[in-house]
Parts: C-alpha cells; sequence; structure tokens
C-alpha cells in the first residue's frame, strides 16, 4: 500500500472543522480512504450496509475488476492459469505468490497427496447424521470436526503449524465431501489412490466401488479440475469475509473453515449453481423448452417473482471471464459423454441463447455465469445438484486458507469488530 499525494477531507455543514484523511493505493484498483482515525477525531462512524464501499483488509492474492471482467490470482489472468496449469499449480500459486518450478510441483503435489486420507474415527462420527442430511450440513460439521483429530497444527503463532493446517485442509476436502456423498448413497467410503492426480482421485472416491475398477476420463477430470480453479477464491466475498472475520479472534484453522463451508451454503453464494439447475429442472417439468420464451418474459416482469438464476453478478458488470472458461468445457463434457441431445441441456442452451439475443438482458449485463454452466458440467459427470456447493467449498477451500493466513501475517490484522447505527429504544428504566 502507498501513500498517495492526494487527501481526502470531510467537511460539515454545521460549522464543525473538517477533517482530512490519508488516501492510500494499491497496485492496480481504486485508492482507498483510510478512515481509521474517524471515530477518535469526530466522534462518527461510517455506514456501509453489505461493505459495498469499504476495503476491510489488504490482500495480495486475488484482483477483480468487474468493469473490464477481469480476474487475477496472484496477477495472474484467470484465463491462462485454468487453461495452461492444473488446480495443484493453482494451490501453490496462491498460497506461495508464485508459481512452481518443477521440483516445488513434485514436492507440494506429495504433500497434499500424503495427507489425503482422513482419521478413521470420522467413519464413526459420520454415522451421527442422517443419511438424507444436506452434504453441506455434513461437510460443515466434519471440516469443523477436524481440529478434533489434527489439533497437532492449530497453534496460529507458529508457521509451521499454519502451512501443515493448509496442506491437510486442501488434501483431506476431497475425502470429506465424497464420504458425504457416498454415506448418503449408503455406499461404502473408497480410501485415496495415490498414484492418481488430486481431481482424479476425488472423481474415484466419488464414483468406484469396491465390486470394479473406476477407469478416470480424462476430458471429465480436465473440466473438473478446471471447476476447481475458477472457483479457487475471488477476494473478499461473503464467505472469505467470514473466514477472516471468524479467524481474526484466534480460533483454530479448521473452524475458521468450517465457518466459511457454512456461510458458503447460502443461496445468494455457494449455492447459486444448484439453485441455477434447480431452476431449469423446474422448467423442464413444467413445459420444457416450448416454454422457455414464456419463462424469459416473465423474468422481465419485475411483478412475477421468478428469477433468472445463473445470469448476472454482483461484482462483474461485464461477462464473467469464468464464465467463458467454463462455457467451452461444458460443451467439450457434452460431447465426450453423449449428451448434447439431452433435454435438459438443450433447455439451458435455449436460456442462453435468448438471454443473449433480448435486448432487455442485454443492455442490463445479464450475462451467463460461472455458476450457469459448472451446475450443467457436474450434473453431466454423475454429481447430484444437492452435492454442487461442496464441490465448490473444495475448490475455495486454498482461497479461504491463504486469506486466513495472509491475516494472521498482516502486523495491522485486529479481531473483526464492525459498527452500527442504533436504532432501538434510548435509556429507560423498569418501573
Amino acid at each position: 500500500m502507498k501513500l498517495s499525494e492526494n487527501k481526502a477531507t470531510l467537511s460539515f455543514s454545521n460549522g464543525k472543522p473538517s477533517v482530512d484523511f490519508p488516501v492510500y493505493s494499491g497496485s492496480v484498483g481504486p485508492d482507498v480512504i483510510d478512515i481509521r482515525k474517524l471515530y477518535g477525531e469526530t466522534d462518527m462512524f461510517t455506514y456501509d450496509p453489505g461493505f459495498l464501499s469499504t476495503a476491510a483488509c489488504q490482500s495480495a492474492i486475488t484482483y477483480i475488476d468487474g468493469d473490464k471482467g477481469e480476474l487475477l490470482y496472484r496477477g495472474y489472468p484467470i484465463d491462462q492459469l485454468a487453461t495452461k496449469r492444473d488446480f495443484m499449480d493453482i494451490c501453490y500459486l496462491i498460497l506461495n505468490g508464485d508459481l512452481p518450478d518443477a521440483a516445488q510441483k513434485i514436492d507440494f503435489d506429495a504433500q497434499v497427496t500424503n495427507h489425503t486420507m482422513v482419521n478413521e474415527q470420522l467413519h464413526f462420527f459420520m454415522r451421527g447424521f442422517r443419511r438424507d442430511a444436506h452434504p453441506m450440513a455434513v461437510l460443515t460439521g466434519l471440516v469443523g470436526a477436524l481440529s478434533a483429530f489434527y489439533h497437532d497444527s492449530t497453534d496460529i503463532t507458529n508457521p509451521r503449524h499454519r502451512h501443515i493446517s493448509a496442506i491437510r485442509l486442501i488434501a483431506k476436502m476431497p475425502t470429506l465431501v465424497a464420504m458425504a456423498y457416498k454415506y448418503s448413497k449408503g455406499q461404502p467410503f473408497i480410501y485415496p489412490q495415490n498414484s492418481l492426480s488430486y481431481t482424479g482421485n476425488f472423481l474415484r472416491m466419488m464414483f468406484a466401488n469396491p465390486c470394479e475398477d473406476y477407469v478416470v476420463n480424462p476430458v471429465v477430470e480436465r473440466a473438473l479440475d478446471r471447476i476447481f480453479i475458477l472457483h479457487a477464491d475471488h477476494e473478499q466475498n461473503a464467505s472469505t469475509s467470514t473466514v477472516r472475520l471468524c479467524g481474526s479472534s484466534g480460533t483454530n484453522p479448521f473452524a475458521a473453515i468450517a465457518a466459511g463451508v457454512a456461510c458458503l451454503w447460502g443461496p445468494a453464494h455457494g449455492g447459486a449453481n444448484e439453485a441455477c439447475l434447480n431452476m431449469l429442472e423446474h422448467l423442464q417439468a413444467n413445459g420444457g423448452i416450448e416454454k422457455v420464451g414464456e419463462f424469459m418474459e416473465q423474468v422481465k416482469d419485475k411483478n412475477s417473482g421468478v428469477r433468472l438464476m445463473g445470469f448476472g453478478h454482483r461484482v462483474y458488470k461485464n461477462y464473467d471471464p469464468r464464465a467463458k472458461l467454463m462455457q467451452q468445457t461444458c460443451k467439450e463434457v457434452l460431447k465426450d459423454l453423449n449428451l448434447e441431445n439431452d433435454p435438459l441441456f438443450k433447455l439451458a442452451m435455449e436460456v442462453e441463447r435468448i438471454a443473449l439475443e433480448d435486448p432487455y438482458f442485454v443492455e442490463r449485463k445479464l450475462y451467463p455465469n460461472v455458476d450457469f454452466y459448472s451446475g450443467i458440467v457436474q450434473r453431466a459427470i454423475g454429481i447430484p445438484t444437492d452435492l454442487f456447493t461442496a464441490i465448490f467449498s473444495l475448490a475455495r477451500t486454498v482461497g479461504w486458507i491463504a486469506q486466513w493466513n495472509e491475516m494472521l501475517s498482516d502486523p495491522e490484522y485486529k479481531i473483526g469488530r464492525p459498527r452500527q447505527l442504533y436504532n432501538g429504544a434510548s435509556f429507560r428504566d423498569i418501573k
């Protein structure tokens, strides 16, 4: 952060003296006004519901330019990373700041691979859940429970402990997600296989069974690996902010990541791709492709209450750069699995066509976002809809743990304590 020559002056219409605040510049993006002394000098707070105009931290991990439709991990454009590297490379980059060389990649991959198994007691812990429990309910409990099994790496003041916790979380999340799926199906858990890639191993734990061999489809493997890359981090979103806020109290990393999982469960955040596919399935059950035009007209009617899921984005005011990559991946998977003529996928493509051609959606920049395509790809692979957000959690874990570690390394870090505009009863006595 660099101090700007400019300064911000706050003036008052009631005659109170004005106050100057320093302005800082980052490497890219908007400048920020440092208001840390605002309360001390004015006896006032700022009011910013949703933190839409507030920078709560410094970070060097991810940068988004919503107007340009740009997403950078450590300075690298997402399209280059998603097409030229695998998810383990991106994990190394997000955690360490640079892409690994050949020796570093071998070492990092080996570290993650050697931590993919979970304590056997977690299998018994899992049996306390109903088999029809939502996977995110199960995953929140499992991730939080890791602190009871791996308490030898929960000293947050020890950089070595933080590193081991990061590796453990990245390595074990696929195992936990696969366990949640297998448990819901009444199938035996499949142990990790060290000879497979991170993503290939996850696919095997999900879909293999003890009765026959499982061969990983390379097209599917690459598609899911790309989903992981595109969801690895996304700046200070709700779940990342939750992890930082939870972690600012000094809690252990497993508890902080469990808080992130719980936040991601919300339909306005990580549950968006699940909501998107539910929308398509509802449309398919109520007329299918012949009713798409009527449905899209209802979407344009503000009084109808009908929402178009998977289009538009809180941050991106242009095309979501991840969506372009996911669109191509979607086509590759559907072709490889001979699902191009699947009714639901045809329905999705018709919704997309209308949204990209209709002036109503184009003028409002309601382009397809990454959730629209990733849900279609996951359904094609065979992942059930209610597991989509757990997959998202798996991918986002590296971003959460990197952001958490960055916060703890920041000399300006303090426990989070937002202020409020109180509008309740003033002082009163009991009579």
